[in-house]
């Protein structure tokens, strides 16, 4: 079969990851045909070190390439607008962290895909980490028993010169906060493993740099199940990256993956011990050389066998939503103070607004 054609829909900082594996075949099935962005320098540059066409006007490149999907690496608030728009090409979209800023938006591109038959990917990379997949094997076969506690911790570095690349980084309409961006990956995991949230507390400040939104912020969070949850994210580590990591801890069993890109096995340790054990901490420790870790290659291996080879998809629309959901549930008690429970109707949530 023929390989997939990708488009890259904005060429801005995450998208050096992104033309990087699909440009220099590292995605066995795809590869990149075209890339866009408002900004035409931003495209020509790589568009011409990749030797593919490049476009200002993301109509015309949908027009004129024959793509099978598209990347969508636009800043957050802009990813609902270009999905809706877009979707009548009936090409399938792969759309970076956060899907979007409301559920109002998240809802219309879910509806937008399904009206034209397309596949809806939201980019979850770090669920493909060898770490994390051996926690998920081991939750899955109930090694943890009852579960007591679920934490993650973002300890990264973003000076100020990071927000100031764009003009829409740390605002409320167009990206949102640590929350939103950085730690959304980490808190769509500890979802994923500890199961759905009844209810949330948090609190936030803005510690260190000059944006709108919080570049620091602490959550608990209570579990369906009855076990507690903690995040703590913050993008005012100095000088460095530290961390970016995931705890949990049951009756039976402790497992930590750290790192600084959940890419590190630290503590794998249970009651009733298996054979494969051993192997564990020397197999599943490799760190990245960058926060991105290793998880988007993987990703796209992933979107290839559901495309091509009709694979189960693991992160569609309605995954992407139920992590928006909380993370809009940790801006509301922030906002109000008070613990707020899940399915709510956002009121005070500035996420996505001006």
């Amino acid at each position: 079969m023929d390989d997939l054609k990708i488009g890259l829909l904005g060429c801005g900082r995450i998208a050096k990851r992104h033309s990087e594996l699909l440009g220099f075949n590292q995605i066995k099935g795809a590869s990149l045909s075209a890339v866009c962005d408002l900004d035409h320098e931003k495209a020509a540059h790589i568009g011409k070190q990749f030797d593919v066409p490049y476009y200002t006007d993301m109509h015309e490149m949908m027009k004129q390439e024959e793509l099978d999907a598209v990347t969508v690496l636009t800043p957050s608030g802009m990813h609902a607008g270009n999905v809706i728009e877009l979707a009548s090409y009936h090409k399938h979209f792969i759309v970076e962290k956060p899907m979007a800023l409301t559920l109002d938006d998240a809802d219309s591109m879910i509806h937008a895909c399904d009206t034209n038959g397309i596949k809806l990917f939201i980019i979850k990379q770090n669920r493909f980490n060898l770490p994390v997949i051996k926690l998920r094997e081991a939750m899955e076969q109930g090694r943890f028993g009852k579960l007591v506690l679920g934490t993650v911790r973002v300890r990264w570095c973003r000076p100020q010169r990071y927000y100031d690349q764009d003009a829409w980084r740390g605002t409320w309409a167009q990206d949102g906060g640590v929350l939103t961006n950085q730690a959304s990956h980490h808190i769509d995991l500890l979802e994923w493993m500890m199961g759905d949230v009844e209810s949330v507390f948090a609190k936030s400040r803005t510690a260190l740099v000059d944006i709108e939104t919080e570049d620091t912020a602490v959550v608990t969070l209570q579990f369906k199940n009855g076990a507690l949850g903690i995040i703590e994210a913050t993008t005012a580590t100095r000088p460095k990256d530290l961390e970016g990591s995931i705890s949990i801890l049951g009756e039976k069993g402790t497992v930590e993956v750290g790192g600084f890109a959940v890419n590190q096995m630290k503590t794998w340790n249970f009651l009733e011990e298996l054979e494969t054990d051993k192997d564990v901490m020397e197999k599943y420790s490799v760190n990245p050389p960058n926060v991105y870790g290793f998880g988007h290659k993987e990703y796209y291996d992933h979107v290839v066998d559901c495309l091509k080879y009709k694979k189960h998809q693991l992160v569609d629309g309605l995954v992407g939503r139920k992590s928006l959901e909380l993370i809009m549930a940790i801006y509301e008690s922030i906002e109000t103070g008070k613990e707020v429970s899940l399915r709510f109707k956002p009121k005070k949530c500035k996420l996505g607004h001006v």
